[in-house]
């Protein structure tokens, strides 16, 4: 943090809560790739600002803070666990834009909290989520009204952006098209609620945070979007949130809400959710690419869309014909030399190994969690050194987009698996899904 920053930030504070004092504390939150969050004490409480420096960080969003910040507001004059907004930010601050919220002090760490999670917790996002979904829209600004069908063709547009070369994504982009199901009603949805944004004490939930791709649609969304793999963080055995079962959830949210949850359009919304965040992993990598945002953290995330593509052929399979499920053959990485000069690998190992044991064990803060992005960073590095492989295939996703190939087609499920479980491998070789499909399919 620099001193000019630390200066902006008094002046804001100081006109938008009023007083001459000064900021203390000062820290930048780990985590949030898409917009900065800084916590810090001012006049004995606790805030933390969330803004975003460059307009051009907001570029392509379909609204901007101010927009954002009526949805909390509203969100939190109904009784939802929503932030309290206390001040935004305007031009003259100096700081891009964004807004500033009292502090919640609770668990974020989705680790800690799935490790030991409140006895309510599940029950209480089943009823966060049924409140959230029952505010009136004359109370709320004016926000994009979705349906599934709109999503998808602009989550296939997306897709092609970025190559339109990943079969996986294409052959599940395939099938929502051919399963979309109808309109209904919109009502608000938050359009990112998981753990990891929300935060929670021994009391159960806390707070629901992040509240930037909040619109208008179908309530399945938000239910099933939660339960996507990727936010369980290795509890691929509680499929709802990574707490515990469907029904239980389903069951709760029911009878909070009056609304029955229909398994058929649920499934359709999980696998379409599994695939956006793919392909978001893919456009973090993009990000990267054409410098709008040169950090790291950018790069090792676009390298998650592989935990996805093995995600989205075990909700696909299902839909296979049963002799396309059978085993596939070995996934086992070849052995790679070890004499002469160091390879490579073993040039990847010793830097790893450096900020293992003296970058990592001095640093705090943001610093030590990049030092742990760094690790994976060169942990994905090195694998793939030893078992390069890739799984673009821009002719098959072309077939597979245009039905002329499908999950009936003799071989391609097997291939297809063997080829994502590969790169997964190289990877995110410890995501919880790895190994549930090598069970299952090895």
């Amino acid at each position: 943090m620099t001193s000019d920053f630390r200066a902006t930030l008094s002046r804001f504070v100081q006109r938008g809560l009023g007083g001459n004092g000064t900021v203390d504390d000062v820290k930048r939150l780990s985590g949030g790739a898409n917009m900065e969050s800084w916590s810090f004490d001012y006049a004995g409480s606790g805030y933390i600002l969330r803004f975003s420096p460059s307009a051009e960080m907001m570029a392509g969003r379909a609204y901007g803070h101010d927009v954002e910040a009526a949805v909390v507001r509203a969100a939190f004059a109904s009784g939802i666990k929503a932030p309290e907004i206390v001040a935004e930010i305007i031009p003259t601050d100096g700081l891009g834009t964004g807004y500033l919220m009292r502090r919640v002090d609770a668990e974020v760490n989705p680790a800690k909290i799935l490790a030991e999670p409140p006895a309510t917790l599940l029950v209480d996002l089943a009823r966060e989520l049924a409140l959230i979904h029952n505010v009136q829209r004359d109370e709320l600004p004016t926000l994009p009204v979705t349906s599934a069908q709109t999503l998808l063709s602009e989550l296939k547009a997306r897709f092609l952006s970025f190559g339109g070369d990943r079969p996986v994504m294409a052959l599940a982009l395939r099938w929502l098209d051919d399963n979309c199901p109808t309109a209904v009603d919109p009502v608000l949805l938050h359009g990112d609620f998981r753990i990891g944004n929300i935060m929670a004490d021994r009391g159960g939930l806390a707070v629901v945070l992040d509240w930037e791709l909040a619109h208008l649609g179908d309530r399945h969304q938000d239910l099933a979007f939660g339960c996507i793999n990727s936010w369980r963080f290795g509890h691929i055995d509680h499929p709802a949130f990574g707490l515990g079962p469907l029904e239980i959830f389903w069951a709760e949210y029911e009878g909070a809400s009056g609304v029955a949850v229909e398994a058929d359009r649920f499934r359709w919304w999980l696998i379409y959710a599994t695939l956006w965040w793919g392909i978001c992993c893919l456009q973090m990598a993009d990000i990267w690419r054409t410098g709008l945002d040169k950090g790291l953290e950018r790069a090792v995330i676009g390298r998650r869309a592989s935990e996805t593509e093995v995600d989205l052929l075990m909700l696909l399979e299902e839909y296979a014909p049963t002799e396309a499920r059978g085993p596939i053959g070995s996934t086992n990485f070849a052995e790679s030399s070890r004499h002469g000069e160091p390879s490579t690998v073993e040039m990847l190992e010793a830097l790893s190994g450096w900020i293992e044991s003296d970058v990592k064990p001095n640093a705090t803060g943001r610093d030590r969690f990049m030092a742990s992005v760094a690790l994976n960073a060169l942990g994905m590095l090195r694998r793939e050194a030893e078992a390069p492989i890739t799984v673009r295939d821009k002719s098959l996703s072309d077939e597979l987009l245009a039905g002329e190939k499908t999950l009936s087609t003799p071989g391609l499920l097997a291939e297809l698996k063997q080829q994502s479980l590969h790169k997964l491998m190289v990877d995110q070789p410890k995501y919880s899904a790895l190994a549930k499909a090598l069970e299952r399919w090895t």
